[in-house]
């Protein structure tokens, strides 16, 4: 059995001689190619998501993150906050939430007047957007993560403010 595993070490066609981490393009800057980045499939994911698909306006990339993450925060502000068995439980996750997008506005309008770097060319983002470099791009962007933000909670309130409307007209198609 032993000298079978010593005979496969001298052949390069065997599997279990291949590396399966290897640098990618520069071993100093950490960025490993392993099976799951590099596959096309992760990539294809990436490269689909609004921070990283081509052809955006910052303030359209700000849009859609924006709107996911308005409407995602309200459900935990919903179910956890002390006013959550009372009539105005969903009306105050609906004005938290906006608070935690306007601090996060500000935090993105702050990072993008410190004058932020070039963003990092990686094995899964070969191409990331070049509005993205200026300060003026990141403000932008902050703009339309608020707008959506605020859009996405508002949805998000809505739905959970009529639950019982919908479950109402599900009974009536139902019957």
């Amino acid at each position: 059995m032993v000298e079978a595993i010593d005979r496969s070490k001298d052949r390069p066609s065997d599997p279990r001689n291949r590396e399966v981490v290897f640098p990618a393009n520069d071993p100093l800057n950490g960025n490993l190619a392993t099976p799951i980045n590099s596959s096309p499939l992760v990539r294809a994911y990436i490269n689909n998501l609004p921070a990283y698909r081509q052809g955006l306006t910052p303030i359209r990339r700000g849009l859609e993150v924006g709107l996911a993450h308005g409407y995602w925060i309200v459900g935990p502000f919903a179910k956890f906050n002390p006013l959550r068995d009372t009539e105005v439980g969903t009306l105050t996750a609906l004005f938290a939430t906006v608070g935690l997008l306007i601090i996060s506005t500000l935090a993105i309008s702050l990072y993008g007047a410190s004058n932020p770097p070039a963003p990092t060319v990686t094995i899964t983002t070969p191409n990331p957007p070049e509005a993205l470099k200026t300060g003026e791009g990141w403000n932008e962007y902050g703009t339309g993560f608020l707008i959506g933000g605020v859009g996405g909670a508002i949805v998000a309130y809505f739905i959970l403010a009529n639950v019982d409307v919908f479950k109402n007209f599900l009974n009536f198609i139902h019957v």
